[in-house]
C-alpha cells in the first residue's frame, strides 16, 4: 500500500508540475502554464495531506510534505512570472507581492507590511495550515 500511495502522490504531483510548466505537455512537447489547474492538483494533495495526518508511514509523510512544499514554491514563482504579462485585473499591486513571495515564504513567521500580508493570506488560504 505504501508504494501505491507514493505512486498516487507522484502522479498528482506530475500533473501539477506539467501545468506549472516544469514538464512539457506530452501532446505538444512544449511546457504550458495553467495556474488554475495546477492549483487544483496542489489543493488535492494538500487535502490528502490533511485528511491522512497521523495515518501515514514516515516515508509517505516525508514524500508528501516534500512534494507539496516544492509544488507550492513553484506555484508562487510561476504566478509571479505569469502575472506580469497578463494584466487582467488589478495586476500591478499583486505582481510585486507575488514576485516577492518566494523570499517571504521561507521564514513564514516574520512580520510583513499590510499589502504583502494580504497577498500572503491569498496563498495561505489555499495552501496554508
Amino acid at each position: 500500500m505504501t508504494q501505491r500511495f507514493i505512486e498516487f502522490v507522484m502522479m498528482q504531483a506530475q500533473q501539477a508540475a506539467m501545468f506549472l510548466g516544469r514538464i512539457p505537455n506530452p501532446q505538444t512537447g512544449k511546457p504550458e502554464v495553467n495556474l488554475e489547474i495546477a492549483r487544483m492538483f496542489i489543493d488535492q494533495l494538500e487535502m490528502i495531506h490533511e485528511k491522512t495526518r497521523g495515518n501515514l508511514t514516515s516515508e509517505e509523510s516525508e514524500i508528501l510534505t516534500r512534494v507539496l512544499s516544492d509544488l507550492q514554491l513553484t506555484f508562487v514563482q510561476a504566478s509571479g512570472t505569469s502575472a506580469a504579462p497578463a494584466p487582467s485585473e488589478p495586476a500591478s499591486p499583486e505582481t510585486p507581492a507575488s514576485h516577492d513571495e518566494p523570499a517571504a515564504s521561507a521564514p513564514k513567521l516574520s512580520p510583513e507590511p499590510a499589502p504583502d500580508s494580504e497577498s500572503k493570506k491569498k496563498f495561505t488560504k489555499s495552501y496554508g495550515n
